[in-house]
């Protein structure tokens, strides 16, 4: 069940020095689903894999068809919940439990990572059936949440097989800290840089008008495209020639909102390469924003 050392992102060889440990990483949500929380999965796992480290990744896994690295370990279907105000795709039941049991089992590991344990998916059901040391990742924001606040005291059994907790922001362990219990130390989210050291500006961009810049996903209201919108389209009439660059994976959900000036342009490609498609030259401007191209992006 473990999977081979991975490569480093810049396609180099791993360090080969017989330190390499055995991590598994558990993944909550849908590995085929674009999200931030998948996103820092996949990055820790090349990350680790670089450096020697034999990793392997469970998550649940909606299209069976759907592309995945070498590393990844389906565990079930994932089902739609409303979950932290937005809706998350978790898998969860006798199943999925009989999954992660066998997967820890056969995986032997020397780590278990859990990212948002407290997630009802195989985060979950990974800290019930985890029997060796244990750190975890808490991701969520979520100071008024009712579910946390009533399955407190469940989730505390839990929770308890936790040796390390990391919280990826300051909101993400106060929502630890008020309503499980408990602390967590602050290392916020990475970014490989290295990705990018190379990456070329887009043609005529910024340009002289100057302009702003979004990338996240566009399909998720939380992540502020709407306001953005609203925002440049109050900036505009007093910048002239200012324009607005829009780059993330999935679809917009705002396409029709009212900008009377300028341009916006919007990149929604979803692969995790920086690279950029033939199909990226930014439209002249318009009255309205115009969604134009496709861009392989990381977000």
């Amino acid at each position: 069940m473990i999977r081979t050392r991975t490569g480093t992102p810049d396609g180099t060889a791993p360090e080969e020095d017989g330190s390499g440990m055995r991590v598994g990483i558990v993944c909550p949500y849908a590995w085929d689903v674009p999200g931030g929380v998948q996103q820092h999965v996949g990055d820790l796992a090349e990350a680790l894999g670089a450096m020697g480290h034999e990793v392997s990744v469970l998550a649940p896994l909606g299209d069976p068809d759907h592309p995945v690295p070498a590393y990844l370990v389906p565990a079930g279907r994932p089902v739609p919940v409303p979950y932290n105000g937005s809706v998350a795709r978790l898998s969860f039941g006798p199943r999925t439990a009989a999954r992660v049991r066998r997967w820890i089992t056969e995986g032997r590991f020397d780590l278990l990572h859990i990212h948002e344990p407290a997630a009802p998916s195989v985060s979950l059901l990974a800290c019930w059936a985890a029997d060796g040391p244990v750190v975890a990742t808490f991701h969520t924001s979520n100071p008024r949440s009712r579910a946390m606040a009533a399955s407190s005291g469940a989730l505390r059994s839990a929770l308890e097989k936790i040796n390390a907790r990391v919280a990826v922001s300051e909101a993400a362990r106060r929502t630890l800290v008020e309503h499980v219990g408990g602390d967590a130390v602050l290392i916020p989210n990475g970014v490989s840089v290295r990705r990018f050291a190379h990456a070329e500006p887009l043609p005529g961009w910024p340009g002289r008008g100057g302009s702003l810049g979004f990338l996240g996903r566009l399909d998720e209201p939380r992540k502020g495209l709407a306001t953005l919108l609203e925002a440049f389209s109050r900036m505009a009439p007093h910048r002239p020639g200012l324009r607005l660059l829009v780059a993330g994976p999935g679809r917009p959900t705002c396409p029709g909102s009212p900008t009377p000036y300028g341009t916006a342009w919007c990149s929604s490609g979803g692969s995790t390469t920086p690279t950029r498609s033939a199909s990226t030259t930014p439209p002249t401007s318009s009255a309205r924003p115009t969604w134009a191209g496709r861009a392989s992006v990381s977000c």
